[in-house]
């Protein structure tokens, strides 16, 4: 990988494989599937899913050397990807995560947009993003934080221990520029056993002040990824812990179901025309959600954490948690 900036490969190695095996346990189900080490026959199972699926998602590529990645957010005024790293274990505060700049033109030039320890930042385990503007929202475990997209310079550190965050996951932003993060209430040990200590709930920040949106372990079940659509007024939440797709509006102390699929969900993206994508960890794949029902449209992707799209390219970016690297997927209109 060619690299611009400070090099990514030079960060410390990370050791997230203990951590896979016990997240598809929350989602009570199990691949079934082995994630393949050859990139031929990756590319080969990916257009052998494609192939058979209304809903053509063809391989476009990777960017290797990421540290534990767990989201994406393409930003069209940059042209370019966000990626975050956890660089570690998920619930540790080791203050050694960082994000990471991908040229969407060509994903072989990464630099270093904000790494923990470096010109006042901190980051610990950056997972869900989210830019407005210029500033980009990044949540750390029971920290929202935010940088200037740009510089990568400190805007904001918002300290969210006093409202018992204990997993902060996704972030979006919604109507007005309101942000919205998810918490999955989770915890891992130092040998990536996993439990639920905390509280499934989402919470919202206006200004700089943050607040409970919902909070309900019996609705959310675990809710990690989370995506605003506009058309229908609505929030689509991926839960980590339950098989069910949902839509949430702020204000309402309950879900609605959309569609009932594998499970195990991570990240989740709305496309324009109205389609849902939403990763699961159960089956090692990107499904697409339409008119309620679920298809595979991307297999043979084991830990796919949070997706981002661009939409100048209609390219789908996938971070694989495990793989240390970040998939890139042609999606057809």
């Amino acid at each position: 990988m060619r690299s611009t900036g400070n090099a990514v490969h030079a960060l410390p190695r990370t050791v997230p494989f203990a951590l896979v095996p016990v997240l598809l346990v929350l989602a009570n189900c199990s691949s079934g599937e082995k994630a393949s080490t050859d990139s031929a026959a990756s590319k080969a199972a990916d257009t052998t899913v494609a192939a058979a699926a209304p809903v053509l998602f063809a391989s476009a590529g990777a960017t290797d050397s990421m540290k534990t990645p767990e989201s994406v957010r393409y930003d069209a005024d940059l042209d370019a990807y966000l990626v975050s790293n956890i660089n570690g274990n998920p619930s540790v505060k080791d203050g050694n995560g960082f994000i990471a700049q991908v040229d969407a033109g060509n994903t072989s030039s990464v630099k270093m947009l904000v790494q923990g320890g470096k010109n006042g930042a901190t980051l610990n385990a950056p997972k869900g993003l989210a830019v407005v503007a210029d500033t980009l929202w990044v949540a750390d475990i029971d920290a929202v934080r935010a940088f200037n997209k740009r510089t990568g310079a400190v805007v904001a550190n918002i300290d969210l221990r006093p409202m018992k965050a204990t997993f902060l996951n996704d972030v979006v932003a919604g109507p007005n520029g309101v942000i919205y993060i998810t918490d999955s209430g989770i915890k891992f040990d130092d040998k990536g056993g996993m439990t639920h200590p905390g509280q499934d709930q989402i919470f919202k920040i206006v200004g700089r002040k943050a607040s409970v949106a919902i909070k309900s372990d019996s609705a959310l079940k675990s809710p990690n990824g989370i995506a605003w659509d506009g058309a229908n007024g609505r929030f689509v939440l991926g839960p980590f812990a339950d098989k069910v797709v949902t839509g949430w509006k702020d204000g309402d102390s309950t879900v609605t179901p959309i569609a009932t699929g594998p499970g195990g969900y991570d990240g989740v993206e709305v496309l324009s025309d109205g389609r849902i994508l939403v990763t699961s960890w159960a089956d090692s794949s990107v499904q697409v959600i339409a008119n309620g029902t679920f298809r595979k449209v991307v297999g043979n992707v084991d830990g796919p954490a949070d997706i981002g799209v661009d939409t100048k390219r209609n390219v789908l970016a996938v971070p694989r948690f495990s793989a240390g690297r970040v998939e890139y997927f042609t999606i057809s209109k």
